[in-house]
């Protein structure tokens, strides 16, 4: 994208850039339609986004092609049954950190990801500082990622684990 401007994530990832929306551009009904029909199925077509939204392909495409450049559209990810690939157990674990020192969370940040299991992260207010979606095989491998993976990081004081019984999609993300 010519004379785009770019900005670095400030948790320090220089690898993670996003494109900086600007004054001059913003979502209008075309493009978020577009994003909650993706939300909605991520394999669906150009022809047939551009059929449901009511615009030309071309359109279309062209839309669809601004969305990723600006960071609207930062990925297209399949939802997967984690049971069916034996790996049934979900959790959100707690962590409390000691303080919030840039080395601790930016080193939690570098870490985090690379934990076997780990679906994702959230950095939170409230009384804890980041929730860690994980999924597993067993109680003992639940086990085994907060001991040996997540407790033992440089400024963590407190994890608590919650088991995930059922998984309720939204189905109006976007409002």
């Amino acid at each position: 994208m010519e004379g785009a401007k770019s900005s670095a994530r400030s948790s320090g990832d220089s690898q993670v850039r996003r494109p900086l929306l600007g004054p001059a551009w913003s979502p209008d009904a075309v493009d978020r339609r577009l994003v909650e029909l993706l939300l909605e199925d991520g394999r669906m077509s150009n022809a047939e986004l551009a059929r449901r939204v009511g615009v030309p392909e071309s359109t279309c495409s062209g839309r669809l092609r601004v969305l990723r450049e600006r960071g609207v559209i930062a990925g297209v990810h399949a939802d997967v049954d984690l049971g069916s690939l034996d790996v049934p157990l979900e959790a959100m674990i707690a962590l409390r950190f000691t303080g919030h020192t840039r080395d601790d969370i930016d080193g939690f940040h570098a870490a985090v990801a690379d934990v076997p299991g780990v679906l994702a992260a959230f950095h939170v207010t409230g009384e804890n500082d980041f929730l860690v979606h994980v999924c597993t095989q067993s109680p003992d491998a639940l086990r085994d990622i907060v001991l040996d993976h997540l407790a033992v990081l440089p400024g963590v004081v407190h994890a608590e684990t919650s088991l995930i019984y059922e998984r309720i999609r939204g189905s109006r993300p976007l409002g």
